[in-house]
């Protein structure tokens, strides 16, 4: 494990509208890498884009993650979990990939650092937490096709096409994350999940 005085740190910073600047998220990323000895050695900066987007359609944040890839950070820090995605499910994507990498992420208004054992505590957590609204979300819509077949209905998945299911099973097979390639395919990471099974990598 490498010393923090030594740790590469990519700080990224997003904001929705040209009018926002990214210039404060930077300036307390910097503060807090000079307080804690790591060695800033690139920076990411998307401007005017909703953390709705895509990774394609975040440049930077594309190129951040082609960074992490290549394993030339230790840590990726960013101001707050809505900088990096609006959802739970795409923070926990990342995270996964990042920690496939053995790359950390800290997250400064969360008070999120993966490189302590608090802050895999939390990430811990935060699995628990979506595992729980994972399985609300499935009695729901149980409860709902009980219902919807108790009054004739008949409900059932739309099959995926096969050949989207073969291009999943390469990507994965090339060593490539759930995550990325839902990006790359413009598919749902829970549909990427059910074709590779809960066994598969993330």
């Amino acid at each position: 494990m490498k010393k923090s005085a030594s740790k590469r740190v990519a700080l990224y910073a997003r904001v929705s509208t040209d009018a926002q600047a990214t210039g404060n998220q930077l300036l307390q990323l910097r503060r807090v890498a000079k307080r804690h000895g790591w060695q800033v050695v690139a920076e990411f900066v998307d401007n005017g884009i909703s953390g709705a987007k895509g990774r394609l359609e975040r440049p930077q944040f594309d190129a951040l993650l082609r960074g992490v890839t290549r394993k030339e950070f230790d840590m990726v820090a960013a101001w707050s979990v809505d900088r990096l995605g609006r959802s739970l499910q795409d923070l926990l994507g990342l995270l996964l990939d990042l920690q496939a990498k053995r790359v950390d992420l800290y997250l400064h208004q969360q008070a999120l650092d993966t490189s302590t054992p608090t802050g895999r505590a939390m990430f811990q957590m935060c699995g628990v937490f979506a595992e729980l609204e994972r399985s609300i979300i499935q009695e729901r819509v149980k409860a709902g096709l009980e219902r919807a077949k108790a009054n004739g209905k008949t409900l059932g998945r739309p099959r995926t096409a096969p050949a989207v299911e073969k291009r999943i099973r390469t990507l994965a097979a090339k060593g490539m994350g759930k995550l990325k390639i839902a990006r790359t395919l413009g598919v749902g990471v829970s549909l990427t999940q059910r074709v590779l099974g809960p066994a598969a990598a993330g």
